[in-house]
């Protein structure tokens, strides 16, 4: 039987930006499909090592399980509609026990309006069941877009979610009195933590942790500190990663690093007081979704780097920081393997990717570095991958197929 296997190969650079930094000359990975699906994977979760369960974005909702994906049942009517649809999932932190799991959707009123809601609800084998919309964006709006919608608890048991400013950019994200542009916190149930920043202000919606965003849709909890992590799109130019801090403003649409699609001026301005510089921004955007952070002894040169998906580009983008948050090292993997649409780490250690119209994927380490002769018949060390699949584009550049 003949297995397609695609080796694409990336030339190493020490883009260092000081001496004391040391770069991986070697790293190599397999990257196996693992569940096709024609459909857009949004969130990945784990139940377990061994059970995933998987958000589609047309409004369905699956358990993974030895490559056989079961439909789970009781899925709320959602808006799926360009951006819109069943979005993330994430799980209670005692899951094992109260089988409690949020997800994330666009849903929508009579008027064919949107905006993004946060359900609870528990998991029995296949069938979602005690279905409950724990907050919903209030101002609905016909523009079908920037529905954020990450979710991730903290070690103390609130819930942060996002919702992205929904093309109202000139309203929602600077004012705390209208939902969109912002990160929340709320208690498991729904209710408000008493100590929001935003819980004294008359006019404000009591459930905003952070304001000024654009439209964040990557969000982790970092392992050692605990802080919550976000990234988001900006406009062509400008996606952001941040570390959300409690009242904090972030500034768009008043500061940005980017410009309109179209080319012209958003602001001039970078940084205003009261707002809030990126630990880190792209220029060009590459349309960031998915986020995390390795803490595995499966990927040791990895560890301590943060992953982010590139929609835009179409691959999955490392970071090395230092122990000051400076990035110091990017580096692309999985270099054209599709729209990267989520990123987690499973259980026992492995990463995984939810790519749009492709399905779900597992990346493994090899033991040796892939050793390919260049056009001028030089032997080169490069960055190597293995994907498996036959939803893979073989139109990479450099890209090796071997029939085996």
């Amino acid at each position: 039987m003949k297995r397609l296997i695609l080796i694409f190969a990336f030339c190493i650079s020490c883009a260092q930006t000081d001496d004391t930094i040391v770069t991986p000359s070697k790293i190599n990975y397999t990257i196996s499909n693992i569940h096709e699906t024609a459909y857009v994977p949004w969130s990945i979760e784990f139940v377990d090592s061994e059970t995933i369960i998987y958000s589609e974005r047309r409004g369905k909702l699956f358990l993974l399980k030895n490559g056989i994906a079961t439909e789970i049942n009781g899925v709320p009517d959602v808006f799926n509609k360009n951006q819109g649809g069943l979005l993330d999932i994430e799980l209670h932190p005692n899951f094992s026990e109260n089988k409690k799991i949020y997800i994330s959707y666009s849903k929508s009123n009579e008027n064919d309006e949107a905006n993004t809601a946060i359900a609870s609800a528990k998991l029995f084998e296949n069938k979602l069941e005690d279905l409950k919309i724990i907050y919903l964006g209030e101002e609905m709006t016909s523009k079908r877009l920037h529905f954020g919608s990450r979710l991730q608890f903290d070690n103390d048991g609130h819930l942060y979610f996002t919702i992205g400013d929904r093309g109202n950019r000139d309203q929602n994200p600077q004012d705390i009195s209208r939902d969109g542009g912002k990160v929340y916190r709320i208690n498991e149930d729904g209710s408000i933590p008493e100590d929001n920043p935003f819980v004294n202000e008359k006019v404000a919606k009591k459930a905003i942790y952070s304001y000024g965003h654009r439209n964040p849709q990557g969000m982790f909890k970092h392992p050692v500190t605990g802080q919550i992590w976000t990234n988001e799109h900006g406009p062509r130019g400008g996606d952001e990663i941040n570390i959300v801090e409690s009242g904090k403003n972030y500034g768009w649409p008043k500061i940005t690093y980017g410009i309109n699609y179209s080319g012209t001026t958003i602001t001039n301005d970078k940084d205003l007081d009261g707002m809030e510089q990126p630990l880190y921004y792209w220029v060009p955007s590459i349309a960031p979704s998915g986020f995390e952070y390795i803490n595995s002894e499966k990927y040791d040169n990895w560890n301590g780097s943060i992953l982010v998906g590139s929609l835009k580009f179409m691959y999955l983008e490392r970071l090395v920081l230092d122990k000051n948050n400076k990035v110091i090292y990017r580096e692309k993997v999985a270099e054209n393997v599709g729209r990267v649409r989520d990123v987690k780490l499973s259980p026992d250690g492995y990463i995984y990717l939810a790519i749009d119209n492709k399905g779900i994927f597992k990346v493994k380490f090899l033991e040796s570095c892939v050793l390919v002769s260049t056009s001028e018949g030089k032997t080169s060390e490069y960055f190597g991958a293995i994907v498996t699949s036959s939803k893979v584009s073989a139109s990479f550049i450099g890209t090796i197929i071997f029939y085996i």
